[in-house]
This record gives structure tokens, C-alpha cells and sequence, in this order.
């Protein structure tokens, strides 16, 4: 079996739906940051050709995880004959909005293909990504970024250096019927990165998520004592930026028994970044 590879959790640092296209996807602005927690995978090359998650989450079939599509994917767009068993050792939470399936699909693209000597580039991986989820992109991209369209359109950004404390409230959101919410707002007006930069973050989601789940309204209510509290992705996690690991670890320390979740570091670089080159 080989080494552990990282699959890093990402936060949406504010995100806002501009739009619609007229095939329903949702056109968004959002800037992305990973975070030094995440699922981790390993693999273990085959002979025959076939592919199996031997070591994964009970919850998710083994033909429907985001790992075995993306391995299956990538042996047929490379013409490898050989397989792999895939180890994945889960724990960020489903329906988080920290991009766990989608991470752990784009660390098993990179890992893969070196593994298999595919010799696909960085713009080749992404493009595997993006068929098979909106949030891969940004992992093989490898870099914290601003992001439009469906999310796969990127540009590098630079982040100033913090810690995070993450809340995962003990419900499972579902995306599709949060973007298909007739309540949901569509309509916000398109911002530049220097407004990004310059101005209070938002999640569109958020107010619509609140009122469907009061676990989320309670865990953004409670960090909120700590500063600009907002909710990621569709949720249901939520977090809080702090300078200092001192300071996210005194608010952490005070965290009610209610709410599971982790600290952790931002990061402007995958860690598998160089894997993808």
C-alpha cells in the first residue's frame, strides 16, 4: 500500500450566486481556502484492471463514491490497464460544505495519475474534475483562488495568514435542494477581487440554510461572539477566522458539547500541489 496522501478540507470564504444558466446550473462567485484538516487516502496498485474502495464510509455505496468514479474516469480518458484498491480514511463531515467527496476525488486524480503514469497536465486533471463535481477543480488547481462561473473558472489569490475554527452541526444539507429553493437568492450583483478584499464576506446560502436547519442557526449565532461568523458551501458547517492558534484554540476551549467540528490552519497551497505539475 502506498503513503497516506492528504485530501485537505476547503472553505468558501463568502459565496454569491449572480445568476443562472439555462440549463439550471447556478453561475457563482466565491474565493476558496484549504485548511491543513481533511480525509487522507492510500492505494495499492492491481494487476487486472479492477478498481475497488476496499477501506471507506458505510454511508456512500462503494460505485457511487466520488473516489471510484474519479479512478475509473481517469483509467479510461488514459487507456491504463492497470487497477487499484483505494483506502479512504474519512473524516470530514457529509454534507459539511467542506468539499470532502470533491477532495478526496481530485487527491485520487494526482495521486493516480503518477501512480499510473498517466502523464496528464494540471489543465487535463481540472478538466476530469469538473465532470465529475463543481468544487474538483479547485483542489487540482492546488492554490487558493477566486472563482466564477460554475466554480471552475479560477484565479490565484493571496491570503493573509489565519487560524479557523469549523463547526459541523449534526445535520446533512442537501446542495441540490438548497440551490433549487425557491427562496434562494440569485440575483446579487457580480464583485471584483478587490472587493473581495475590501469588503465585510457573505454567503448567499446562508439565511436560506438558517431557517431550514436551526442547527446552523445556532452554530453561527454562537461563533458569531468571535467575529464574522458565516456558514460554507450549502453548509452545514460553519466557521470563524482568528489570527492567532492561541486565539482559535481559547474560543474552541469554550465550544458548547452540542457542536463536533476541528481547528485548523489556512492554507494557500495544496498539500499535493507539486503532484498535479
Amino acid at each position: 500500500m502506498s503513503p497516506w496522501y492528504p485530501a485537505p478540507a476547503k472553505l468558501n470564504l463568502f459565496l454569491h450566486v449572480v445568476g443562472r444558466r439555462p440549463d439550471g446550473y447556478h453561475l457563482l462567485q466565491t474565493a476558496f481556502r484549504f485548511v491543513d484538516y481533511g480525509d487522507r487516502l492510500a492505494f495499492s496498485l492491481r494487476d487486472d484492471g479492477e478498481i475497488h474502495r476496499v477501506e471507506g464510509p458505510a454511508e456512500v455505496p462503494e460505485d457511487a463514491d466520488l473516489v471510484v468514479r474519479a479512478a475509473r474516469l481517469l483509467q479510461r480518458e488514459a487507456g491504463v490497464s492497470q487497477g487499484v484498491d483505494i483506502h479512504l480514511d474519512k473524516r470530514l463531515p457529509f454534507g459539511g460544505g467542506v468539499g470532502g467527496g470533491s477532495s478526496d476525488a481530485a487527491t485520487t486524480l494526482m495521486v493516480l495519475n503518477r501512480l499510473w503514469g498517466c502523464g496528464f497536465d494540471r489543465e487535463r486533471l481540472q478538466a476530469l474534475g469538473l465532470s465529475l463535481g463543481a468544487d474538483v477543480p479547485v483542489f487540482l488547481f492546488g492554490r487558493s483562488a477566486f472563482a466564477e462561473g460554475v466554480g471552475e473558472r479560477l484565479q490565484a489569490i493571496s491570503l493573509e495568514s489565519a487560524w479557523y475554527v469549523i463547526l459541523a452541526p449534526a445535520v446533512q444539507v442537501s446542495t441540490a435542494a438548497v440551490f433549487g429553493h425557491p427562496q434562494l437568492t440569485r440575483d446579487s450583483v457580480p464583485i471584483t477581487i478587490a472587493a473581495f478584499f475590501s469588503s465585510p464576506s457573505r454567503n448567499d446560502l446562508e439565511p436560506l440554510v438558517r431557517r431550514l436547519h436551526p442547527e446552523v442557526d445556532r452554530a453561527v449565532k454562537w461563533l458569531s461572539a468571535f467575529g464574522n461568523a458565516r456558514m460554507t458551501g450549502s453548509g452545514a458547517c460553519v466557521f470563524c477566522a482568528f489570527a492567532t492558534e492561541e486565539q482559535a484554540l481559547a474560543a474552541w476551549a469554550r465550544k458548547p458539547e452540542e457542536f463536533a467540528g476541528f481547528v485548523a490552519r489556512g492554507l494557500d497551497q495544496h498539500p499535493l500541489y507539486d503532484l498535479a505539475g
